[in-house]
């Protein structure tokens, strides 16, 4: 199998979206399948969506160059596009309806939560062939061996980790917890640590900031600490709790997005204004909620497999997709012209 996926690959502290391709890119290898992050080959199988937009840096290739290479090169390869994005995260007003869009030209479409599919299907999207994988982090890196054990009279240690530093990641949550740290009820009672990247004026007076890491230096910063805590709002999926989890960290979490989904079952929800009385309860009760977190199952080997078990179902039943999509019909002058203009980008390129 040849699978196109349509992510920029980056070095380094990147955000969810690169993990994901990364991991699946990995995963996929492993298994014996091609992997390109283009659309030069003629005989690719799956083309997969993961930034239509072409403002992002992160993005391979754009719908519109799909649908192109759908009507003139190869009309027999399937799209799925994985949705991952929303305006309802950063609050803006044009992400939702670019995706709706783009999302005509897929033959399925992954969601990284149902909260998320859910959102899309209530503002217009179709639901055909729409499904949900959970996202995962990289269990050779992100495991629980060597984390920092809590016992009963010591500072419990919280940390979390962003690269984007939009308000709704929680930083009025954030600020309260350093306020707490410089008050006398709290401060030999807990720490706390924040990784990545903060807002622009944006300052902590007691707590400790660690600029973004990446894989293992993450990895061993997190287990550090005996508390994940993450206070996004709207959230679509998240990496950052899942990577503290894996590590083997109870959960601290805000019930909105779909980082409920992922968190429920795992730690103790919380708002702004009940983040004392959860921080005591968690004092309280850290041994039971260790024991939950063992149980933790999301990581990206498992969302790799599900997503080739979906290639492989897709390719099955690939006639049937076909017979039902709705692309209109190149002519041959058409072809000619995109042949000519592929050609020529070629040459001027190299």
């Amino acid at each position: 199998m040849k699978v196109s996926i349509g992510t920029n690959i980056k070095d380094g502290p990147w955000g969810g979206g690169n993990l994901f391709a990364v991991n699946l890119k990995t995963y996929l290898l492993n298994n014996g399948h091609e992997v390109v992050h283009d659309l030069k080959d003629d005989d690719l199988d799956i083309i997969l969506i993961t930034e239509p937009r072409k403002t992002s840096e992160s993005s391979a290739f754009t719908h519109v160059q799909v649908e192109n290479y759908l009507r003139f090169q190869n009309s027999n390869t399937l799209v799925v596009h994985r949705i991952n994005e929303c305006d309802e995260r950063k609050g803006t007003n044009f992400v939702n309806k670019y995706l709706i869009e783009a999302n005509k030209i897929a033959d399925q479409t992954v969601f990284v939560s149902r909260w998320l599919k859910d959102l899309y299907i209530r503002q217009g999207m179709d639901q055909i062939r729409k499904t949900v994988i959970l996202a995962g982090a990289n269990k050779k890196i992100f495991n629980p061996d060597n984390k920092s054990v809590w016992e009963e009279g010591q500072k419990i240690k919280l940390i979390t980790h962003h690269w984007g530093a939009n308000k709704n990641k929680g930083f009025d949550v954030y600020k309260k917890i350093d306020d707490l740290m410089g008050t006398e009820k709290w401060k030999e009672k807990i720490e706390f640590t924040y990784v990545g990247n903060l807002p622009a004026n944006f300052n902590f007076h007691n707590a400790r900031y660690v600029p973004p890491l990446a894989g293992e230096k993450l990895a061993k910063e997190i287990k550090k600490n005996h508390i994940y805590i993450t206070a996004s709002i709207n959230e679509p999926s998240g990496n950052h709790h899942i990577e503290g989890s894996q590590c083997g960290l109870p959960l601290m979490f805000i019930e909105s997005g779909g980082v409920t989904e992922y968190c429920k079952d795992y730690g103790t929800s919380y708002t702004l204004q009940t983040l004392e009385s959860k921080l005591e309860f968690v004092l309280e009760n850290y041994s039971s909620l260790s024991s939950k977190i063992s149980l933790y199952p999301n990581n990206s080997e498992r969302m790799a497999e599900e997503f080739l078990d979906l290639f492989k179902n897709i390719l099955k039943n690939k006639d049937t997709i076909l017979n039902s999509r709705s692309l209109s019909k190149s002519t041959g002058l058409q072809t000619i012209t995109y042949q000519i203009k592929k050609s020529l980008f070629k040459f001027l390129k190299y």
